[in-house]
């Protein structure tokens, strides 16, 4: 990136934030705690952060309406609500448009921008049509642009998952899960309900509501699963993506469907393998770009954008060229152009493509997480969703070159009346083994003094093909304020730096990523940046068999955490959700034992020395549970200093915010104990804690 076209971006980022940030915000967020001066981030602190999502802009292009949860922290479960709020696109008039204890969600316009419809789960349906009783659904509300009360439009028996208007207002597809039969209810009533694994599965199905009749009528029916449908310009077909069933890993074999609305009559569009995704229409109807790969027969990981005629025919193939991936396109009004999202190393850029020259350009928006990008009708205005390094997501605007930014939200205006400090973040090179650049993502410890040594958190990514980018982090920035660096490298096989990059750790688990991370480590080390004597380890998910990995390989670290983690690859490729990932990565075990055996950390578990802290969620579908009991029966067998912490009802990710208390403070005290560091964040919640001992006594 140029570096004058950045520090001119940054200067305009700025003065937008300071002219633009509305006074009204604060009066509807919960009432915030008083002032306490220049402080760091506390675990309790992250749960306050307010987040803002599903902007959308208004077919004039003059309002844009959006989502914000927001958590009662006054609440003894931190209940989180999210509501619709409105704010022109100077930043005036901010609004907050729904209230109540249950959320709102997926606000969209009508085309005649005085409406927009949104979900609710607030929504209440008949159970019999006798019957006066209702219970509460998942349901399309409407409401006025300029206030009111909304009104509940469907009463459809099943909760609706996602919707779209028809470009000409009059009617309005919507998926939603096949409902049970009387027999099933009955079973599962009864406890007679015996699952046959692979045989039976809830699809979701498209269906057409007619605003004038208010009558539902089902669109799509059979052994295959909808999502991701979109309309076509003259409202009269519509694409979507199919799939055989709801099966994670059927994902890998989607394909490209249309279906006309007034026979209902579907059409498949285009097959292959791997998975088809995200079909758009162009604005003259003719042509449905996607994204599309053929993952289950090769080796390439990224998808290439496809263009096909919407009634039929071959598929022409652009960005053969173009070595980082491809999702979600998104038109030029002229349809000269079409525009995308992708990873670019530490960074999220947009990317644009002209149609006939196959010419691309990359835009430069700030540096950091960039996402739900959306592009007004007359193709003038951007907006979209901005993640810097050191404050919260908001939505940002800027003209079709991103010259002119503007921020339009200030979702945590608390972060800054409190003086709440945050590390420095920026991105760090150096050589592994092989001699390759290696890139990766530093957090400095907050009031960092140059020539002293802290402790470092080696922190690996998920995936293997994941990637850490220059964006806010709230774990990263708790550990920074007491007084750690965090670093995490993106090792090969991370996505954001070409296929062959990608491609570089199948097979190689264990070898060539631990190469990266260590030779990372010590370049740390050699910066004067890292104590060597205070090193830490911790990640989740494939960070989570990293983790596993290096406390089996070496005793430089004081202490590792896995999370979520794969301890036994040979285990995981049959209780895993995604199978077909794992022979992607590897081929099947029953073909590729030795590898498979090679690289799991349970074989190599006696060389273990350092103190392990495991987490793992209880109903983990992705990384089941057994995963983590394996390496932690073994360090017990082995007299190991080992701890097991399970989260009960959770999944591959930590949802409950008790829990995701108590994991980041068990890290905290866990790393703490074994650098010899004293918490700074924690000690009002410390005295907290000891004063309610001392009420309980009295």
């Amino acid at each position: 990136m140029n570096p004058r076209s950045n520090g001119k971006i940054s200067l305009i980022v700025i003065f937008a934030f300071l002219i633009l940030s509305p006074p009204l915000i604060a009066e509807n967020i919960q009432e915030a705690t008083k002032p306490i001066g220049p402080r760091v981030l506390s675990a309790q602190d992250t749960l306050r952060i307010n987040q803002v999502s599903s902007p959308h802009l208004s077919p004039d292009g003059q309002w844009v309406v959006y989502t914000m949860s927001m958590r009662d922290m006054k609440d003894k479960d931190y209940k989180s609500t999210t509501h619709i709020w409105k704010v022109k696109v100077d930043g005036a008039e901010m609004r907050q448009m729904t209230q109540g204890e249950d959320s709102c969600t997926s606000p969209a316009w009508f085309p005649n921008g005085k409406t927009i419809a949104f979900l609710s789960s607030r929504g209440k349906v008949r159970i019999d049509e006798e019957d006066e009783e209702k219970e509460s659904s998942s349901q399309i509300f409407l409401m006025y642009i300029d206030g009111g009360e909304a009104w509940q439009l469907t009463e459809h028996k099943e909760n609706i998952q996602s919707f779209w208007i028809s470009p000409d207002g009059k009617k309005i597809a919507y998926t939603a899960r096949d409902p049970l039969s009387e027999d099933e209810k009955k079973k599962q009533e009864d406890k007679d309900d015996a699952i046959v694994v692979d045989e039976k599965f809830r699809m979701s199905h498209l269906w057409i509501f007619d605003i004038d009749s208010k009558k539902a009528a089902r669109l799509t029916g059979g052994e295959f699963t909808v999502s991701d449908f979109r309309w076509s310009p003259d409202s009269k077909s519509i694409a979507y993506v199919s799939r055989p069933n709801t099966k994670v890993d059927k994902g890998w074999n989607s394909d490209i469907w249309v279906v006309g609305i007034e026979k209902k009559k579907s059409s498949k569009l285009f097959e292959n393998p791997g998975p088809d995704s995200s079909p758009r229409w162009s604005p003259d109807g003719k042509t449905i770009a996607f994204a599309s790969n053929a993952y289950s027969s090769s080796t390439t990981w990224y998808s290439k954008l496809h263009l096909i005629p919407s009634d039929g025919g071959g598929a022409r193939i652009l960005l053969e060229d173009f070595d980082l991936d491809f999702s979600d396109p998104i038109w030029s009004p002229d349809g000269k152009t079409i525009f995308w999202s992708a990873g670019d190393r530490t960074t999220a850029n947009l990317f644009s493509v002209d149609v006939q020259s196959v010419k691309v350009k990359r835009l430069t928006p700030p540096r950091g997480r960039n996402s739900s990008w959306e592009l007004a009708k007359d193709g003038t205005r951007w907006i979209w969703i901005h993640t810097p390094a050191t404050w919260t997501s908001e939505i940002y605007t800027a003209d079709l070159s991103l010259e002119k930014l503007a921020i339009l939200t200030d979702a945590n205006p608390w972060m800054r009346e409190e003086k709440v400090k945050m590390g420095k973040v920026e991105t760090i090179k150096w050589k592994n083994s092989d001699g390759q650049e290696i890139e990766g993502v530093l957090t400095y410890p907050v009031d960092y003094e140059l020539g002293m040594k802290y402790p470092l958190i080696l922190n690996p990514h998920g995936g293997p093909s994941g990637v850490r980018i220059e964006t806010f982090s709230t774990s990263n920035q708790f550990f920074a304020g007491n007084g750690f660096f965090v670093f995490q490298p993106n090792f090969r096989g991370s996505v954001n730096y070409g296929q062959k990059f990608v491609n570089a750790n199948r097979g190689n688990w264990g070898v060539v990523d631990y190469d990266d991370c260590m030779t990372g480590v010590d370049y740390c080390i050699q910066k004067g940046w890292a104590d060597p004597d205070r090193l830490i380890c911790y990640g989740w998910s494939y960070g989570g068999y990293m983790s596993f990995w290096i406390v089996t390989q070496t005793d430089r670290f004081k202490a590792v955490s896995p999370g979520a983690g794969l301890s036994n690859l040979y285990s995981m490729y049959s209780t895993t959700d995604i199978p077909n990932y794992m022979a992607w990565c590897f081929g099947t075990p029953w073909d590729e034992e030795e590898m498979y055996e090679k690289l799991s950390a349970t074989r190599h578990v006696k060389k273990v020395k350092s103190p392990v802290l495991i987490m793992h969620g209880a109903q983990d579908a992705r990384v089941p549970i057994s995963q983590a009991v394996e390496f932690y029966q073994a360090l017990r067998d082995l007299g190991k200093d080992v701890t097991f912490v399970k989260y009960p009802r959770e999944g591959h990710g930590i949802r409950e915010p008790r829990h995701q208390l108590d994991r980041l403070r068990r890290y905290l005290y866990f790393f703490a104990k074994h650098v010899d560091l004293t918490p700074i964040s924690e000690i009002e919640w410390e005295r907290e804690k000891a004063k309610k001992k001392e009420e309980k006594k009295d």
